[in-house]
């Protein structure tokens, strides 16, 4: 056409380079010794193709961010962390824990829809096992609907910052109250109450859910477990050191009093742009 610059052929090895940088990336999200293979995108799922949920779970760097974001304000509840410390192989294995949350989202959102709502299944299975006994004296179980619309808050919340941080600032309202209505489906269906349908219904039931959190020893060491890279993560260090940086920068500002980290600096233009450089170089590494 016209006006329109000719495509130029690949450099050298370039291909080569995107097919080993995409299948080192999905290997972090999968078992290959499991037999694990990635969530092929189906468009019979829960979501259908053109959703706002499957554009946005579908950036690999922003959604983990956004994830390492949501569980900084997951352990903020007494009885979420209660849930995990108890229950929890987290010293062990925190790759592990990570990588089943990555594959429970990709299956939900982009799997078949019985593939799905096995998935949810197993979930809710396995929360209707975990209960036990706060430091207090208070009972909780995982299968509480509080606790569980807790954890569907803060991933929601923190997913959307992610994208809207490192790939869509400029997402209308409009989209964002689809993408809460799409994935309040997924939080229903585990068993979460109340469940927010549009980003002001977040933010106030965030607000409401801010006198039940705190901050202890046994919140301080999960903390320091997850924002420094196990050995077993079977990715680049410095890589997991900025993303860690990037879902500090995407807390509320009393999320990261609480948990009293430093506020940005001088440094944290210069962390934004390292993180979107990551993200852009990922994005090319799956684009056909």
């Amino acid at each position: 056409m016209p006006g329109t610059f000719p495509r130029l052929p690949a450099p050298p090895g370039s291909i080569w380079l995107k097919r080993r940088l995409a299948e080192r990336i999905s290997g972090v999200f999968n078992d290959r010794a499991q037999g694990e293979a990635p969530v092929v995108r189906q468009t019979d799922g829960l979501f259908p193709p053109g959703s706002v949920i499957r554009r946005v779970h579908g950036d690999v760097v922003s959604m983990m961010a956004g994830g390492i974001a949501a569980l900084l304000l997951q352990m903020l509840h007494p009885a979420v962390l209660a849930g995990v410390w108890d229950h929890s192989r987290f010293r062990e294995d925190l790759h592990g824990r990570l990588r089943r949350t990555a594959r429970f989202i990709a299956q939900t959102t982009y799997g078949h829809r019985e593939d799905a709502l096995a998935a949810i299944g197993r979930v809710r299975r396995i929360h209707s096992t975990i209960h036990g006994i706060l430091p207090d004296g208070t009972s909780y179980r995982a299968d509480d609907p509080s606790l569980l619309a807790w954890v569907h808050l803060t991933e929601a919340t923190s997913f959307l910052a992610g994208w809207r941080r490192f790939a869509e600032p400029l997402m209308p309202e409009h989209e964002r109250n689809r993408y809460f209505g799409e994935i309040a489906y997924i939080g229903t269906a585990l068993g979460a109450d109340p469940v927010p349908l549009t980003e002001r219904a977040a933010s106030r039931q965030m607000q409401a859910t801010r006198s039940l959190l705190s901050v202890d020893e046994r919140t301080r060491e999960i903390c320091g477990i997850l924002l420094t890279q196990p050995a077993s993560f079977p990715g680049n260090r410095n890589i997991y050191r900025l993303l860690t940086q990037a879902a500090i920068d995407l807390l509320p500002p009393w999320a990261r009093q609480m948990h009293g980290f430093p506020e940005p600096g001088p440094g944290t233009p210069f962390m934004r742009a390292g993180t979107l450089g990551l993200a852009e170089i990922v994005r090319w590494a799956f684009r056909s």
